[in-house]
């Protein structure tokens, strides 16, 4: 039963802020997937469950003899496909009725000094358990989960003793047989809910806060508890990306906004700007948006080169103040680039500058000007090939002048001039990697398939439905926990 459990909060996962960057939805389609798989892998799992030990007594009048059932092992299993739903306001409602079991193993009793065993078959028929299990948030914003109400009924039991040689016997296995069913029906509730609370606890210790790189820094605990109705389970995160460097928040906040349920797919997932602009807020804080360029990186094939001389034409009065000297150039952010997201289409906005330098015989720097560097470009991301893919145009482009030690100059032919080269070079470049495209991630070994992503006022959404295959099902609760009855 919790091995379902497992599979269906897989497929979500995981977010403070006032209102969330990411959503997830989980539709009813997913969740009969999920009930699906999870079946199949019961099925797959149930021979080598670890059954532990039966102890008890029964009076057979004269006194009580003392039995251990021992070395349990399933024989075989009859899994019917589960009945899964989402219980409104509360979380999951699971029911499997007609399940069916057989077992065998050794037994012993003890009745005083007199000792007896040998082995038995056991057969469980017509089991019915239905599960409610609560899904909400703990204080640092992690899902978690408790079992609100548990049912059990198994129709009928039978077991057969073999060996057994005392007279003392005979009695326990009448008066045994009257109780097996009610054994079994006792046990069966406590166990799920031990395997409620052993996902819990591990639930508790799941990450909500992911270091991606050397740079940045992750966070996705859930902003408020799993919002449940009749049809869908939903997720709110928060969404954050920090500087590794320091844990400061971005001097904008994240937009609300409505992700449509798409009750044709699995899976729903929204993806607001403020995600994307809280990283490069963090690369921008960090000092990570800047770059130092000389002539050793210019390809050797270039006429121009990044010296004084190649600037005259541009600049004329730059190679008579500074006669056939090196270059360099100091490119940077004036502020973090923002992203923007309107009906099918990604825009970028860029405030940079350029600062340069004239290289003197010593290696040292002497300041020539500033140029303020404004730049827009728009463009447009899809998924193909279960990759996500992007086109992007330079829609603007303008330079001023910030600052000259070298006098005023006009900046009409420098700003074509960069304006080619940044279409040429920077722009093929990108592009060239764009539809190379990014493999879509995975979570938890759950594949998307068949994704559709739309570019919408405000964020991104995917609809997909979900694949996990054969070989991979164990994996998604490995070191959760052994499988036990």
């Amino acid at each position: 039963m919790l091995s379902l459990l497992i599979l269906l909060l897989n497929l979500t996962n995981h977010a403070f802020g006032q209102n969330p960057a990411i959503k997830a939805i989980l539709t009813n389609k997913g969740l009969q997937y999920g009930s699906h798989i999870g079946a199949d892998w019961m099925q797959e799992k149930i021979g080598s469950v670890i059954i532990p030990d039966v102890r008890g007594g029964v009076d057979i009048g004269i006194g009580t003899v003392h039995y251990v059932l021992d070395r349990i092992s399933v024989s075989g299993c009859d899994v019917p496909e589960p009945s899964v739903e989402f219980y409104e306001g509360v979380g999951l409602k699971a029911v499997i009725s007609g399940l069916s079991i057989s077992m065998s193993g050794n037994w012993h009793t003890t009745f005083g000094i007199i000792t007896d065993g040998g082995s038995f078959d056991l057969a469980v028929f017509n089991v019915d358990v239905t599960s409610v299990v609560q899904i909400g948030s703990d204080l640092s914003g992690h899902i978690s989960i408790s079992s609100e109400n548990c049912d059990a009924r198994v129709g009928e039991a039978s077991i057969n003793f073999h060996g057994g040689a005392s007279l003392i016997f005979q009695p326990f296995v009448s008066l045994f047989h009257n109780r097996i069913k009610a054994i079994i029906e006792e046990r069966i509730c406590p166990v799920v809910e031990e395997h409620v609370t052993d996902l819990e606890r591990h639930l508790s210790e799941m990450q909500v806060s992911f270091k991606v790189n050397s740079a940045l820094v992750l966070d996705v605990p859930l902003i408020n508890s799993p919002l449940v109705d009749s049809i869908s389970l939903g997720l709110n995160l928060k969404g954050e990306f920090y500087s590794v460097q320091s844990h400061t928040d971005p001097p904008f906040k994240a937009e609300p906004f409505n992700l449509p349920e798409d009750k044709g797919h699995m899976l729903s997932l929204g993806l607001s700007e403020f995600t994307i602009n809280s990283a490069s807020y963090a690369y921008f804080s960090a000092g990570l948006l800047q770059a130092q360029i000389n002539d050793s990186m210019i390809p050797k094939t270039s006429p121009f080169r990044l010296n004084t001389t190649s600037f005259g034409p541009l600049i004329p009065q730059l190679p008579k103040l500074f006669p056939n000297m090196l270059m360099e150039l100091q490119v940077y952010a004036r502020d973090a680039p923002m992203f923007s997201f309107q009906a099918d289409k990604v825009t970028l906005e860029f405030l940079g500058a350029v600062k340069a330098f004239a290289i003197q015989p010593n290696a040292s720097r002497t300041p020539l000007f500033k140029l303020n560097v404004d730049s827009i470009f728009s463009g447009m991301i899809r998924i193909s090939e279960e990759k996500v893919k992007g086109l992007m145009e330079l829609s603007n482009f303008t330079l001023t002048l910030a600052s000259s030690e070298v006098g005023t100059f006009q900046t009409a032919a420098l700003e074509n001039f960069m304006k080619l080269g940044m279409k040429i070079s920077v722009l093929a470049k990108l592009n060239a990697k764009l539809e190379e495209g990014i493999v879509l991630p995975t979570m938890h070994h759950i594949h998307l398939v068949n994704p559709v992503l739309k570019i919408q006022q405000g964020f991104v959404s995917i609809a997909s439905d979900l694949d996990v295959k054969s070989g991979e099902r164990e994996s998604i609760s490995e070191g959760i926990y052994p499988y036990r009855l």
